[in-house]
């Protein structure tokens, strides 16, 4: 037996081919980051655009996971190849994945056109693994037509979600607060379609009513998509075709209206602030000796010195 390659550039050619393994250990090349997950970025760059980005987000307990699995059923019956993105709170211990969202999508384990990957938040506070924009870039460069991200669960709806999506799904539930509570969560600046998930409880009208209650407070532009309401059960698959087909409809409506290019273009240059953010910090740690970190960070710490001041000490010599 070939022992395993972990050439990034190897294992990229084989992805592409369809070789799960090899996608896999490219993911977590991507994870680490350093090096070789820079050869990946460039590797992928020119394969992109073709995989549409759906973003599942919503309150512990919706049922995100669930309904991500139903989705993921539909897409496959429509033809499609899926990639999902499940985004769980860090170990604190070993900094992995902890919730395993993937055992709630294990009837598509053996379909080799469904591809899942749980990632680790790493303490992350907007809910999304560091990696995911490189992430989805892979899936996207390998072949997916859709790639689902499915967000960590923390209290509220994750506004950063809306920055990687093409579309943004948010899950609430019967019963699931008023509309000054939903304002609140900031619900209507992300969302692009609402599913009423376990819609065979009561309280779905009133949850509905709340919803387009909000809505209806809210002024959009002319020909501004205005978000949807569907109502899911996705225990049993109910109303997810219907989900779809309004997913399919605001991607409709995104690509004629130019939106998806320009949340696209902003995803892009994001993306590129986040690099060079990330690379600036790994800069000054590398200028600024151990011991000078360390005690510049106790005197913020101990109130002795302004963070700024501390920032600015810390890349001196990016500067010099």
């Amino acid at each position: 037996m070939a022992a395993r390659s972990y050439d990034p550039a190897e294992l990229f050619v084989a992805a592409r081919g369809g070789d799960r393994g090899a996608l896999a250990r490219l993911l977590s090349v991507v994870e680490r980051g350093g090096d070789d997950a820079r050869v990946v970025a460039r590797l992928a760059s020119p394969h992109l655009g073709n995989a549409y980005v759906v973003g599942i987000t919503g309150a512990p307990g919706a049922g995100k996971s669930t309904l991500t699995s139903a989705l993921i059923g539909e897409l496959r019956k429509r033809g499609a190849r899926v990639g999902v993105l499940a985004i769980d709170p860090s170990s604190p211990y070993t900094g992995g994945a902890i919730l395993g969202d993937r055992v709630r999508m294990q009837e598509h384990t053996h379909d080799e056109r469904v591809y899942i990957r749980s990632m680790a938040t790493r303490g992350h506070l907007g809910g999304l693994a560091l990696a995911t924009s490189e992430a989805v870039r892979v899936l996207d460069a390998t072949g997916h037509d859709w790639v689902i991200i499915e967000t960590v669960g923390v209290g509220q709806v994750e506004v950063e979600i809306a920055g990687k999506a093409d579309t943004t799904v948010v899950v609430v539930n019967p019963g699931w607060g008023d509309a000054v509570q939903a304002n609140k969560a900031g619900l209507l600046e992300i969302a692009d379609v609402f599913a009423i998930n376990k819609a065979d409880r009561d309280g779905v009208e009133a949850t509905r009513r709340d919803l387009n209650a909000m809505i209806e407070l809210t002024e959009f532009a002319v020909n501004e998509w205005t978000p949807t309401i569907t109502t899911t059960v996705a225990t049993t698959s109910s109303g997810v075709e219907e989900l779809l087909d309004a997913i399919v409809a605001h991607q409709a409506n995104a690509t004629t209206s130019g939106d998806l290019e320009r949340r696209r273009e902003t995803r892009r240059r994001e993306e590129l602030r986040e690099i060079v953010e990330r690379r600036l910090e790994l800069r000054a740690r590398e200028l600024c000796s151990g011991a000078t970190w360390d005690d510049l960070e106790s005197r913020v710490i101990t109130g002795a010195l302004d963070p700024w001041a501390a920032a600015d000490e810390m890349l001196r010599g990016i500067s010099a």
